[in-house]
């Protein structure tokens, strides 16, 4: 791969800017998903495919567009892909009827892998006694954009109407697409390979890489825990009686626990790696297990900064971790680990309805679970490997 011009801070800014951008159109529905479903008549019970199916395309767009990182240049492949979540979000925007939301819901998530094109193409322009930081720098922005993209939907679909979260995405978005076709540098890579052979090499990745399968593995069970909080707790705070300006301003005092990103990186960067795992999972099954009475406001609040706070650390270190295995596997690396770990999300969301169905409880304990499995998985891993 070519090596092009230095990360500065100002691009490294832009980056982890476009990164929260992108990822945020994953979350746009999820406070919403009860007031789309009733304004398009989807079913009460099939609102939670409005994030799930999202979840898939993230996901497949994950196997199918990311690994061209690898062969395609990188700048080229960036905008194009950015300028497909635009078009994504505008459809959504328009969408006349529940079916045409969920097929756009799935071409937002697809789009919006774009994401994953830009954290490794940050990390390769990084020197590596400073990648720790690069990637959580760029992971702190995409988590933010996670974080604040429930407020702000929330927010703007209260004033203006649900239509209108999408249709300012899709404008911004290709604002932020014309601004990196000015500042990126056009980056060819080394590898070369036919579509085929390329995508068919993912299963080969997998199997042959043991850091790529504990990292991806592990944090798919804790990223699960994220998906299902966020995934729940709107419908236990509407059924509290909490308004939809009340349930914005909850998703953004959660977005406090990815400031713990950067700081992640550069206790990865140190050598700290395990004890920032190990830590950062018993916290977050600690937390989920003490909203067991769904309650009261402050411990919801402290609890929701604590596990977001808990699974971007585990990303921050385990996504570094991965990204060092080989230069050339770079993208497809990223690729199956975020691929798998959004496999355990989309799961996550689609079991939160049958959970919450049966009350807070369910959703408790199984929040409290899914950490100790992560868990088990990495030590598992770890002591195969040694």
């Amino acid at each position: 791969m070519t090596q092009p011009a230095p990360l500065t801070r100002g691009l490294l800014a832009l980056l982890a800017a476009t990164c929260g951008l992108l990822v945020a159109a994953l979350y746009f529905s999820q406070p919403l998903s009860a007031l789309i479903a009733a304004d398009l008549g989807l079913a009460p019970e099939s609102a939670g495919l409005l994030v799930t199916l999202t979840q898939v395309g993230y996901c497949a767009g994950l196997v199918l567009l990311t690994p061209l990182g690898d062969i395609v240049e990188n700048k080229r492949l960036v905008i194009v892909t950015m300028c497909g979540s635009a078009l994504s979000l505008a459809l959504a925007a328009l969408a006349p009827n529940g079916s045409s939301f969920l097929a756009a819901s799935l071409l937002v998530g697809l789009t919006a892998c774009a994401v994953q094109m830009l954290v490794p193409l940050g990390a390769h322009l990084a020197p590596p006694e400073r990648r720790g930081r690069v990637v959580g720098t760029i992971t702190g922005g995409l988590l933010l954009g996670i974080m604040l993209a429930r407020p702000a939907s929330s927010a703007i679909a209260g004033m203006a109407g649900w239509r209108v979260v999408f249709g300012v995405a899709a404008v911004v978005v290709l604002l932020f697409a014309a601004v990196l076709a000015r500042r990126l540098q056009p980056l060819q890579p080394a590898h070369s390979a036919s579509y085929g052979s390329l995508i068919a090499s993912l299963g080969t990745v997998f199997a042959t890489q043991p850091v790529l399968r504990k990292r991806a593995l592990s944090h798919a069970a804790l990223f699960a825990t994220f998906s299902l909080f966020w995934t729940a707790v709107p419908w236990l705070l509407l059924a509290q009686g909490y308004t939809q300006h009340a349930i914005a301003l909850f998703a953004l005092a959660g977005a406090g626990g990815t400031l713990i990103a950067p700081v992640a990186g550069r206790l990865a960067d140190h050598g700290h790696t395990r004890a920032v795992t190990i830590a950062a999972m018993l916290i977050t099954s600690l937390c989920f297990a003490l909203t067991w009475q769904g309650g009261p406001m402050w411990l919801m609040v402290l609890a929701a900064i604590a596990i977001d706070a808990g699974v971007q650390a585990n990303h921050v270190v385990g996504q570094r971790e991965v990204l060092l295995v080989d230069p050339v596997l770079r993208n497809r690396l990223n690729s199956v680990y975020m691929a798998v770990v959004f496999a355990g999300a989309a799961l996550a969301s689609s079991m939160a309805g049958p959970l919450f169905h049966h009350g807070w409880h369910g959703v408790a304990v199984a929040g409290a679970l899914l950490p100790l499995l992560a868990l088990a998985i990495y030590l598992a891993h770890g002591s195969r490997a040694r």
